[in-house]
């Protein structure tokens, strides 16, 4: 139900059947107003006011989309002041009023009552949460006594993501005796500084085994102790994903080496690389490529901000028993990054790859780069940034000319021409094209391509960017490509200027 949120959600299938109605403000109040029914049915039938248990049958639940018709009810939002009163009038009729919560706020040391939102979802959520005995997944903003309340009444509960870790603490247990199916579990934070502590020890109160997919969305005070404690977890952990890890964590790492049986792992430093683990922590350093080496089952990694992550992840891609068909690196110098380009070759079950880094002047290294990434034969999503910089036409014309599955290509160049489009044009399931590049294409250039597209591009979104100020498209240029484009293929035309480059250019101009 979640799915089609006019509150939240801007590319359900509900949207697609409304895109005309929703383009007025009639059509997104009327929406607002049959989500706000919605919710006061499901609040309803959870208090036994309503003809069916609807609650009952409730398997998916986001807090979210409670949250946000709440905004829109309480104001923080651009709806109309007659529209907002209308759907408060509408939600918090009768029964449901009772949970319309206000505190007290001084302004000028005035008091006056104010609406309390997070009180006021949280006792709407309990509410529900105690007659949804199907429910298999739950995503909100949840206090932690509000969590601890609901659980025994949740036996099939099975993904749970909540936006502050805090609403975890003391509830392992509870979890272990009334949700012993959970095997998903994500949150946005955790700030305390006692968060690394409860957070191993909620893991360790768990069933054991029993936690399969675990993800940090951001910024968090985690580290060794949960680290060692998700060993408790290594049989059955199979998607681990730590974004924003603290600096000071990162040396903590190998704790981690007992989960050996990921197929996905995703780790990111919370800011710029700043631990060097090879040179200050070698036992780490090498007891994390031990690690990595020994997940056997890993299809997908993504290092993001660490500063040793070519040198990690050289020996896992020369590692024989291991098939990736997913590689993100992003926040490396590709001057110190050869020996990773070159054991790239070793993966030919790739299917995407993501490289971010500082691009290198040495041509050997761009070669080498170009090289590995021709052999990878399978790709079908290659997103290169900044580390391309140097790419020229030479490059692209090859990889176009080694890679025919490719599907999405986005790279960056220098001086890159005309001469690329007739390789480009062999690539039969492109649908996505983006050059952030030096690029000195001409109409008649794009149109041939464009021209000579196919069923496999059906829908193609072209988008030339950081375009050569001598090569600037007309208007009427611009307006013929995206009307050929839209009728051959159903596609779209993005085009823009680097006009930083040719302000620069003026502005040197000017001062001789």
């Amino acid at each position: 139900m979640h799915e089609f949120a006019p509150c939240t959600s801007s590319q359900s299938d509900l949207n697609e059947v409304l895109s005309q109605h929703q383009t007025t403000a009639q059509g997104r109040n009327q929406r607002n107003l049959q989500w706000a029914i919605m919710w006061r049915s499901i609040v309803l039938s959870s208090l036994g006011k309503t003809l069916f248990p609807y609650s009952k049958y409730v398997r998916s639940l986001r807090i979210q989309d409670l949250e946000a018709l709440l905004d829109t009810i309480e104001g923080q939002d651009s709806s109309s002041t007659q529209h907002k009163s209308k759907l408060n009038g509408t939600f918090f009729e009768g029964p449901v009023g009772t949970f319309n919560t206000k505190k007290t706020v001084y302004f000028q040391k005035k008091p006056s009552n104010r609406f309390d939102k997070e009180t006021t979802v949280n006792r709407l959520a309990m509410a529900i949460l105690q007659r949804t005995p199907m429910l298999e997944e739950l995503d909100g903003n949840l206090a932690q006594r509000s969590l601890s309340q609901c659980l025994p009444n949740l036996p099939n509960l099975r993904g749970l993501n909540v936006y502050q870790g805090e609403a975890l603490e003391a509830t392992g247990n509870l979890f272990r005796l009334h949700c012993p199916f959970l095997k998903t579990l994500s949150f946005y934070g955790w700030a305390h500084a006692d968060a690394d502590h409860h957070f191993a020890t909620f893991l360790n109160d768990l069933r054991p085994q029993s936690l399969q997919y675990f993800e940090i969305y951001s910024t968090s005070q985690i580290g060794a102790e949960s680290f060692l404690a998700l060993n408790c977890h290594r049989d059955s952990l199979k998607d681990l994903k730590l974004n924003s890890i603290k600096a000071e964590a990162i040396q903590a790492m190998s704790m981690l080496k007992g989960c050996t049986n990921l197929t996905t792992l995703e780790l990111a430093e919370n800011a710029v690389a700043t631990q060097d683990l090879e040179k200050r922590h070698n036992d780490v350093f090498l007891e994390m490529i031990a690690w990595l080496c020994e997940c056997k089952k890993l299809k997908s990694i993504s290092l993001k901000k660490l500063l040793n992550a070519p040198a990690l992840l050289t020996p896992v891609s020369l590692e024989s028993d291991i098939r990736l068909t997913s590689l993100i690196l992003e926040g490396y110098l590709m001057s110190e990054a050869r020996s990773f380009h070159e054991a790239l070759t070793n993966q030919p079950s790739l299917q995407r790859l993501w490289l971010k880094g500082e691009s290198s002047d040495l041509g050997l290294d761009v070669d080498v780069l170009a090289g590995s990434l021709c052999k990878l034969e399978n790709l079908t999503d290659l997103q290169l940034k900044d580390v391309s910089d140097n790419f020229l036409d030479k490059h692209i014309c090859k990889l176009a000319q080694s890679l025919p599955k490719l599907e999405t290509w986005w790279t960056s160049g220098y001086a890159i021409t005309d001469v690329v489009w007739s390789d480009i044009t062999s690539l039969r399931n492109l649908r996505k094209l983006d050059f952030n590049a030096d690029t000195r294409f001409t109409s008649n250039g794009i149109m041939n391509f464009i021209t000579n597209l196919g069923p496999g591009n059906q829908g193609l979104s072209l988008t030339v960017q950081m375009a050569d100020m001598d090569y600037d498209l007309s208007e009427e240029e611009q307006t013929l490509i995206r009307d050929t484009i839209s009728s051959q293929v159903d596609g779209e035309f993005s085009f823009q200027l680097n006009r930083e480059i040719g302000e620069g250019d003026s502005s040197e101009a000017d001062s001789d």
